[in-house]
């Protein structure tokens, strides 16, 4: 009898010890609960964490949810710069550590109210529920990046192939990467850099998601929404890095009233962030465009006194600013 008892107390302890609770306020002024087993090892300054966070007001409405958005955040570990970054609270924690956070907001509107909404009203608090999924030193965090995007890459570029041979395509392709298939040859001039092109367009994935379109049909039947948008061709000067390098190279290749399919890849358009939720990292973008218009910019006018410089005579030759070679 007295054996089992003292088994039961040994994992009544036990149990305790599993969900060791540490509370506390930092200097700050930040009011923190920390559950966890109390025996891992501390996150560090520069350790790369990840984490799921739901931010909440301390009435209980939600303001943010990792857990709704699908995935985790992930952040290096720096001191703090401001009382609701967290980062005062980290260094406390071990992975699989979970954490109830009460940040004044007092605190956070202080020196600029105006910005205070009015569900945070005077007194009140942000509360954080923290749950630390992974701790890794900045090694092993860049080491994994570093895999992560190759493996992009790789993924990539099969993924073109595969939207290819699917949409039984035969492109042209420049020296850049850029693949082509001109639909329709218009018989307008073609755009040189430093002019002015309208074009109509529809952008999609090469999982055939649409993302942009300046087409309100296509739009709708693709099931995009973008709420005050204008629809009609967007306007713009060719290679003067007003759209990715994929277009500016693009529609140098087709002539006024052509329409293409530019089957673009990443390193001329999003590249290794992404364009936003709706285009990731490396891909490739695929874009139904058609150049509606070409505009040459215009020449100032020279004046009859110009030519002939002042009061009849020839104007005055400058030195050249490029030095010329021996």
């Amino acid at each position: 009898m007295k054996n089992t008892i003292y088994t039961i107390a040994l994992l009544l302890l036990g149990g305790m010890a599993a969900n060791a609770q540490v509370a506390g306020k930092t200097s700050k002024g930040v009011q923190y609960q920390i559950i966890g087993s109390g025996q891992g090892v501390k996150i560090k300054q520069n350790d790369v964490i990840t984490f799921h966070a739901v931010q909440k007001t301390d009435k209980d409405s939600t303001l943010f949810s990792t857990y709704a958005q699908g995935q985790p955040v992930k952040t290096q570990v720096r001191p703090s710069s401001n009382i609701g970054d967290l980062m005062d609270i980290f260094p406390l924690m071990s992975v699989n550590d979970s954490a109830i956070v009460r940040v004044p907001t007092d605190s956070v509107f202080k020196g600029h109210e105006e910005a205070r909404p009015p569900f945070m009203a005077k007194g009140s608090s942000i509360v954080f529920n923290i749950k630390i999924v992974k701790v890794q030193t900045l090694d092993e965090a860049m080491a994994e990046r570093t895999a992560g995007l190759e493996k992009l890459k790789t993924d990539e570029k099969a993924a073109a192939d595969a939207y290819i041979a699917q949409q039984k395509l035969m492109p042209k392709a420049t020296a850049s990467g850029l693949k082509y298939v001109i639909t329709k040859v218009g018989t307008g001039i073609k755009p040189v850099n430093g002019d002015s092109v309208e074009v109509n367009y529809a952008g999609r994935t090469t999982d055939g998601k649409l993302f942009d379109s300046s087409i309100e049909s296509v739009a709708k039947a693709g099931g995009l929404e973008q709420p005050g948008r204008t629809y009609e061709p967007i306007k713009f000067v060719v290679g003067a890095g007003n759209v990715i390098p994929g277009w500016d190279e693009g529609l140098l290749l087709l002539n006024q009233g052509s329409t293409a399919k530019l089957i673009i890849p990443s390193a001329l358009a999003y590249g290794e962030r992404g364009g936003g939720s709706a285009i990731a990292p490396y891909s490739t973008l695929v874009f139904d465009v058609e150049l509606v218009k070409v505009t040459h910019p215009k020449k100032a006018a020279v004046s009859p006194a110009t030519k002939r410089g002042v009061k009849g005579k020839a104007p005055v030759k400058k030195r050249s600013a490029v030095k010329r070679k021996n």
